[in-house]
């Protein structure tokens, strides 16, 4: 720390008879044990926390099993982080950002491989020193530091994991909620009350005797503990002793804690074994003055000291001494003349004067008497005041301990209001019975498979949805129930008498006859066979003849007459045409001819695709018409083109599907009852 340890706290002398009682829970206080011990300094480890493993694990381990559920995990102590790793054997992901409290926590993450700047740490810990010394290492602090490094717009509709000990305060909680994040928490740990051992108890009598002492209490819960042990296994002038005693906190939420509790000479360090070490060192006495064990008679005492001394400083008063007897006067004239009565007159004046000894004498021993009753009356008035300041002391002590009960008792009101209204919330979800259940189950179900039939047309799916409804409801004898059976039986058999229809083929098919319009003839662009002049083959009319029987004249005349017709047939040819449109069309207008059949056929797939009977058979009818009416029917590809139309017409029957209505509305109208 930049603030240097005063030359007086860390003389020898001043730290000789000092002790410093650690009420840290156990093996938690090395590394400030070491730095008192080189200061000179004796401890006592008095734990005052037990730090123990939560009685159930298993939320704390399936949090750690799915971090990647997390925007961000907040560990509130080193304990936290020390339990949470050991549960995990996973390595930390770089990605997750991990909010801490304090420097203590920033250590313990380094301890398990997670710093910076391979790791986003988010701390209210700041660069400076002058800041540092400044800082807050709380959930105010936290919740200031995570708004700087992520900022509340990134937090909203977030996760965020807070792992802490069993209960704890919700500050932080609360505040990322505002903030939109949905936040879990889990306990790592639980904190018990330990018993200290005799030789602790012992050593701790020995310091409320007399020594001069501290103590550092690091948590409001271990204040509350010393309170309530004090309560247990002290004595009244102990417990005096200890509510006067110097106590030494890192946050004014714990010095807090410890005033409303009757503690009256607390000192708030900060965070950090370094603030800890100096505040109890700057601390230290110069000189080690013995205490008294009484403490009621110690200001009666230190007065009676100061009243003697000042009584053997100064002289007393005349009216107090012995004054010695006063000379006799004799006048000149009497000297000269002597007469009877000068023996009468020495004895008067030596009454006198022995009457004056004795009364100075009795009035300096009243007034002796007088002074050691006012004395004691002064004593027992100091006393009675200690007395009273003492019990007027516990008084306020009891009324601020009952204040805290009572406000841990609202808590803990509101804590099982919460849970009585969350109770509730659960009984009135599982009032339905098990047919609301199952019907519910099954309206589910029934609703999925109606729109992958819709969408998919795939009955089996929809056949092995109905079946297992049905299967489902066979469990339950309710009359609800038998009724919605007989709907899903009745869908069972109208999805088995459903004929199979292969849309995927009958698209192919429609695709191919779209490919093959442009290269169809029309009826006016038929293709005319040339004429082509060409030599009769004469066969040996001999051969012919002797094969045949007949004459060879006749042979060679029929070879004749039928070279002679082939001639002329190729010459004319002669075809009917019904359609007297088909001939007008010009050579232009053919082109629109063929777009408008292909149009026609890609309606038609598209009915066929999206299950519509109606528009798919207008359409494939104007497709047939038009391919009759303009195209040459004798040519081959025509009639493969409209072989396939008829192809998809006659497969389009089983085009639509039946649906699930029936089911449906059975269930509907049991949840309309309900």
């Amino acid at each position: 720390m930049a603030a240097d340890i005063p030359d007086d706290a860390s003389s020898p002398v001043g730290k000789a008879a000092f002790a410093v009682v650690i009420t840290r829970p156990a093996g938690q206080s090395s590394e400030l044990i070491e730095r008192l011990s080189a200061a000179g300094v004796h401890t006592l480890d008095f734990p005052l926390i037990d730090i123990a493993p939560v009685a159930d694990d298993a939320p704390l381990r399936a949090a750690l099993a799915s971090l990647e559920r997390y925007a961000l995990v907040v560990f509130v102590s080193p304990n936290a982080i020390d339990h949470a790793f050991a549960k995990s054997g996973a390595i930390w992901p770089h990605a997750l950002p991990v909010g801490v409290v304090g420097p203590g926590s920033v250590r313990a993450l380094s301890r398990h491989g997670v710093s910076a700047p391979a790791h986003q740490v988010i701390s209210p810990a700041s660069a400076s020193a002058a800041d540092d010394d400044n800082g807050r290492f709380d959930s105010e602090g936290l919740f200031a530091a995570i708004d700087a490094a992520l900022g509340e717009a990134n937090l909203e509709g977030k996760r965020v994991l807070i792992v802490r000990g069993d209960g704890g305060r919700e500050w932080l909680a609360d505040r990322l909620r505002e903030a939109g994040a949905e936040v879990e928490t889990v306990a790592a740990y639980r904190r018990l009350v330990p018993e200290p051992s005799i030789a602790a108890w012992a050593r701790v009598h020995q310091l409320l005797a007399g020594e001069p002492h501290a103590w550092v209490l690091t948590s409001s819960e271990g204040v509350r503990n010393l309170h309530e042990l004090a309560q247990e296994h002290l004595t009244a002038d102990e417990l005096a002793q200890l509510k006067h005693a110097t106590l030494v906190t890192p946050h004014p939420r714990i010095a807090e804690t410890a005033r409303a509790l009757g503690f009256d000479r607390i000192t708030v360090s900060g965070a950090g074994d370094e603030r800890i070490a100096h505040a109890l060192l700057a601390a230290l006495p110069t000189v080690v003055q013995p205490v008294s064990s009484n403490p009621a008679h110690s200001p009666a005492k230190s007065r009676m000291t100061e009243t003697n001394a000042s009584t053997n400083a100064s002289p007393q008063p005349a009216a107090t001494a012995a004054l010695p007897p006063n000379q006799p006067f004799t006048p000149y004239e009497a000297q000269k003349r002597r007469s009877a009565s000068g023996p009468l007159l020495w004895f008067v004046v030596v009454v006198l004067a022995c009457a004056a000894g004795v009364g100075g004498y009795a009035l300096n021993r009243k007034l002796e008497r007088t002074e050691q009753q006012i004395a004691q009356r002064q004593q027992a008035n100091d006393t009675q005041t200690n007395e009273l300041r003492i019990k007027t002391e516990q008084a306020l002590a009891t009324v601020r301990q009952s204040d805290s009960q009572v406000a841990q008792l609202e808590g803990k009101l509101a804590d099982a209001q919460a849970a009585q209204q969350a109770l509730q919330q659960q009984y009135s979800d599982l009032a339905r019975n098990r047919d609301d259940w199952t019907l519910a189950e099954v309206g589910q179900m029934l609703s999925a498979a109606s729109q992958q039939l819709q969408l998919t047309g795939n009955t089996q799916l929809a056949l092995f949805a109905l079946q297992s409804a049905d299967t489902r409801l066979a469990a339950s004898d309710s009359p609800q129930a038998v009724a919605v059976r007989k709907a899903i039986a009745q869908d069972i058999d109208k999805l088995k008498a459903a004929p199979s229809t292969d849309l995927t083929g009958l698209a192919i098919k429609l695709d191919n006859a779209v490919d093959q319009v442009d290269s169809l003839p029309l009826s006016g662009e038929a293709p005319i066979a040339h004429a082509t002049p060409r030599a009769a083959t004469w066969a040996d009319t001999a051969k012919v003849s002797a094969a045949t029987g007949e004459p060879r004249w006749k042979v060679w005349w029929d070879q004749l007459t039928r070279g002679i017709g082939q001639q002329l047939t190729s010459l004319v040819q002669v075809r009917r045409i019904d359609n007297v449109d088909a001939m007008m069309i010009a050579p232009d207008q053919g082109y629109f001819v063929r777009e408008n059949v292909k149009l026609r056929l890609l309606s038609a797939r598209l009915a066929l695709l999206s299950r519509n009977e109606t528009t798919l058979k207008s359409d494939l009818q104007a497709a047939q018409t038009a391919l009759t009416r303009y195209f040459d029917t004798s040519s081959t590809k025509t009639q493969t083109v409209v072989d396939l139309v008829k192809q998809v017409e006659a497969g389009s029957a089983a085009v639509e599907l039946p649906n699930l209505n029936t089911s449906l509305q059975a269930v509907n109208q049991y949840r309309s009852r309900g």
